[in-house]
């Protein structure tokens, strides 16, 4: 299941970016995992935006068992209103996730190849996320948010039919502060025009990888991946994704 994206930012941009303070505690992170922490952008109790680090991967405040937020990394924007698990969390703790760009793959299941998806001239993007607060049974809190995802654009369903709910600047206040109306009205495709692709290392295939910057790929994966795209066979199953 392909569920990476990555922030190629610190705290002092996120902070100029956001109008945030800056955080000592951000990095650059060029895979980004379910239940890594990462920065959020938030409304605070007044209303001010603040940034956190998060655990990725929502537990809804009423669930028993940490591990539901590895089933809850992203959310469905067509139904966030319905799902028991975010319609809370829509209401009144919606925040921000800044990337940089996000991860599909490619090729067949036993040899994916990785694609880093950006927006040229934007180093930050803002995905839309909700996050909650959990109650562990020692009694500490744990903050956790999830990403929302919309269909695909022309670009990305090419490679996979749901893509992170990305939003225009205009939107950030409605989506951090908005009704649920007008933030609903935030989500929607993003203008493929504007996005790009590229092939990166297979290193990142495994989550586990953190390298300090985006890996190209080796001269043995691109002669593999050229070879698999132009031999004649039928399209390969869709791969299961983080924004789904």
């Amino acid at each position: 299941m392909c569920s990476r994206y990555f922030l190629d930012a610190d705290g002092n941009i996120i902070a100029y970016t956001f109008r945030v303070p800056v955080h000592e505690g951000i990095r650059r992170r060029f895979n980004i995992a379910p239940t890594h922490e990462a920065p959020v952008i938030r409304a605070d109790a007044r209303g001010n935006r603040e940034v956190a680090l998060l655990r990725w991967g929502l537990v809804p405040s009423w669930a028993k068992e940490i591990s539901i937020g590895s089933k809850l990394i992203n959310a469905r924007a067509e139904t966030l209103a319905q799902k028991p698990a975010f319609r809370a969390a829509l209401r009144s703790r919606r925040c921000i996730v800044p990337a940089s760009g996000f991860f599909e793959w490619t090729g067949e299941q036993r040899y994916r190849v990785p694609h880093a998806i950006t927006v040229p001239g934007h180093e930050i993007v803002p995905f839309a996320g909700l996050w909650e607060a959990w109650k562990a049974p020692d009694g500490r809190t744990l903050e956790t948010y999830t990403i929302v995802t919309t269909e695909a654009n022309g670009f990305v369903s090419g490679m996979h039919d749901r893509m992170p709910a990305i939003l225009e600047e205009r939107d950030i206040d409605a989506w951090l502060g908005g009704s649920v109306e007008e933030a609903q009205a935030a989500l929607k495709p993003y203008a493929e025009g504007e996005m790009r692709e590229h092939m990166v290392s297979r290193a990142l295939n495994s989550p586990n990888a953190e390298p300090e910057a985006l890996p190209p790929p080796t001269e043995e994966e691109i002669a593999r991946a050229s070879r698999a795209h132009a031999a004649p066979s039928s399209d390969p199953p869709r791969q299961q994704s983080l924004f789904d």
